[in-house]
């Protein structure tokens, strides 16, 4: 059986075992059922795409050790690059340990020695306030949504 929702599919032979798949959404238009191509992620807890002339680095769902490790050779690939423009999103984040801390400063030390720009998004209350506690929001200073962080000065210095 397949249930096409707003989330994905959800795949199942109708006994109570179920395997959701992230891809493809579907939405409602009218009548008509249609399929919105979105990037494939390439782990479960991250997607990463292009927006204005930034890499985006969306990362998903629990940010800890299991997940860091799925996410550090992707990260590392997109701060590699000379000059990079990059955007870590955590907007989708549902659990964020000193591991996700370990990966913003990996990725922010990567991007300035290659003389590039590392932007933040995190608005959730309690990742806003490890991020204070930690001193990194002073390194990388959140902003709220992505259009707030793609129209900021694209500067990531700062010492603790």
């Amino acid at each position: 059986m397949l249930k096409f929702t707003r989330w994905g599919v959800t795949c199942g032979a109708g006994n109570g075992f179920e395997d959701r798949a992230p891809f493809p959404r579907t939405e409602q238009a009218g009548g008509d059922l249609f399929v919105r191509q979105e990037p494939a992620p390439l782990t479960r807890h991250l997607r990463v795409r292009q927006e204005r002339g930034h890499t985006v680095l969306e990362f998903c769902g629990e940010i800890d050790l299991a997940a860091a490790s799925e996410i550090a050779p992707h990260l590392d690939r997109e701060t590699d690059r000379p000059a990079a423009r990059v955007v870590i999103d955590l907007s989708g984040i549902e659990f964020f340990d000193c591991s996700g801390l370990r990966l913003l400063y990996r990725a922010r030390s990567r991007v300035l020695d290659r003389d590039g720009h590392l932007l933040l998004v995190c608005a959730h209350p309690l990742t806003l306030r490890v991020l204070r506690i930690t001193g990194l929001s002073r390194l990388l200073p959140p902003q709220p949504t992505l259009d707030a962080a793609l129209e900021q000065p694209e500067a990531t210095s700062g010492s603790l």
